[in-house]
């Protein structure tokens, strides 16, 4: 079974820390958490993600700072 997750990353690109870390069984569940929660993460200093399955780059980085 392959792994979803998100990968925190500041201005820069750098990983960060984020308020949470989620594990998802599939993309669809990845991103409908992000959807409700990239507000909170980016109130926390995550200024960018990326999604990663088993470690691997799927896209990103996607921008979570408000136009």
């Amino acid at each position: 079974m392959t792994s979803w997750t998100w990968r925190y990353e500041d201005e820069h690109g750098e990983t960060v820390e984020g308020p949470t870390q989620q594990l998802f069984d599939n993309r669809s569940d990845a991103e409908s958490w992000l959807g409700e929660t990239w507000r909170e993460l980016s109130e926390a200093g995550v200024h960018q993600v990326s999604l990663l399955n088993d470690g691997k780059v799927v896209y990103g980085p996607m921008g979570l700072d408000p136009v």
